[in-house]
Parts: structure tokens; sequence; C-alpha cells
């Protein structure tokens, strides 16, 4: 009861922090410290937003498919990586700092080169998103795997349990907290990468759509775009929540 109080506490706590923020925001617009054609008030973010939803719902579903086909992409890729360092602690030392490597390089410098050499279809686009996404999955899965209970390992081992068996009762259940973690992380990143992959070219999605109206000076419908992508991420990350929680029935916080 008392945790539940907690949560309802901090979440109304959050909701008069949005709340007293948008208040600001319509006053700095209000009373024109702001140009307006600079920052729009949310009264016209929020009219452009629904005079705008059917054209933003079309393009939401473009990036959300690239986004998707590349988060589950780098989740693939992602696990498989971490549990072949795992079983292999030479590839671990040999490739873990290349792994690191990859994500030392911006996205928007990768991004052109993507376009050059895929096109403007959907590849560029879904290895972007692989690029960012695997990284937080990999790290996260190590990092889980190594610190499981090595007395419950040693306890397998003497029970005649071979590196299967251990993976699937030890470590794969210890490091499911840790990839759920990770994969709150990548989904933000699949989203937000689609859209940047976007921004350099492409037929359709938020990221070609906010390029549009940027050339127009409509940045009433930028803030909608981005309040909408902004959505869009709680949403999934709400969903790995409740993923996580039907997948971990044992963790309770």
């Amino acid at each position: 009861m008392k945790r539940k109080s907690q949560s309802i506490t901090s979440k109304l706590w959050s909701c008069s922090a949005v709340f007293g923020l948008l208040i600001l925001w319509q006053g700095i617009s209000s009373f024109g410290l702001v140009d307006r054609f600079l920052l729009p008030s949310p009264i016209s973010v929020g009219r452009a937003f629904v005079t705008e939803f059917p054209v933003l719902a079309v393009n939401a579903g473009v990036t959300l498919a690239e986004a998707f086909t590349g988060l589950f992409l780098g989740v693939a890729t992602g696990f498989v990586i971490a549990v072949i360092m795992d079983h292999f602690e030479g590839l671990y030392r040999a490739f873990y700092p290349l792994v690191v490597l990859t994500q030392t390089v911006p996205t928007v410098a990768i991004a052109p080169l993507l376009v050059l050499w895929f096109g403007y279809g959907m590849a560029p686009k879904v290895i972007l998103i692989v690029l960012t996404t695997f990284f937080p999955i990999t790290v996260g899965m190590l990092t889980g795997f190594k610190s499981v209970n090595p007395d419950a390992v040693n306890l397998l081992k003497s029970m005649g349990a071979g590196r299967v068996k251990i993976f699937r009762y030890i470590k794969l259940p210890g490091a499911m907290g840790q990839f759920f973690a990770s994969l709150r992380i990548s989904v933000s990143y699949a989203v937000v990468g689609a859209v940047i992959s976007e921004w350099l070219g492409g037929f359709g999605g938020l990221g070609v759509y906010m390029t549009r109206v940027k050339k127009s000076f409509s940045f009433d419908k930028m803030f909608a775009v981005i309040f909408l992508i902004s959505a869009i991420s709680l949403l999934l990350m709400k969903g790995v929540d409740m993923l996580s929680k039907k997948c971990m029935p044992w963790d309770k916080q």
C-alpha cells in the first residue's frame, strides 16, 4: 500500500511539473517574450496536431515500421553477440572494444553514408536503427550474465549440468532484469534513429514530414511532431514495462 501511494504521489508531481511548464510556455508566448513563429504556444501546437493528425498518422506508420524492424534485428543481434561473448572469453576481450567503438561515431555522421550506399528506401534506416539499438542490449546482457550467483553456477556444474542448462536455468533468468532495462533504452533509440535517418532522405515518415514543415517555417507543426515522437517513445517504454512484468513475475519492484 505504501509503495502504491508513493507511486501515485510521484505521478502527481510529474503531472504537476509538466502542467506548470505548459503554463509557463503559454505565458512566454502570450506576452510576446519570444516571437510566436519561433516558439508557438501550446495551444497552437495542439491545434496543429489535431488538424494534421491524419497526415501525422500516415507518416508515423512508416516510421514505426522502420523502428520495429530495426529494433527486432538490433535486439536479436545484441542478444546473439552477448551470448557468444559470454561463452568465449577470448572473443569477449577481442571484440568488446570494437562493440564500444561502434557507439563513438555519431549517427548523424553515419546516416549520410548509409543513404549514399543503400539509397533512400527502408534499408539504410533499418541499418542505422540496428547500429543504435544493439549496443544497449549487448552491454546489458553481458552485465547480467556476469553478475549471476557463482555458487548457483557451481552447484549446477556439480550436478553435471552443461553450458546449455546453466545458461537456461541460471544465466538467462538472472540477466532478464538487465535485458528489459536495456530494451527500454533501445525502444527510444529506435524511434529517434528512424526519424534522424529520415531527415536525410526518404519517401515518408515523421522525419521527412519534419523537413517539409521546417522549410515552410511551420514550427507549430514541428513541435506537434516532436510531441508525437515523445508520446510514441513513452508508450513503447510503458509496453516494455508491462512485458517485463509478464516475463518476470518474481520481480515485485
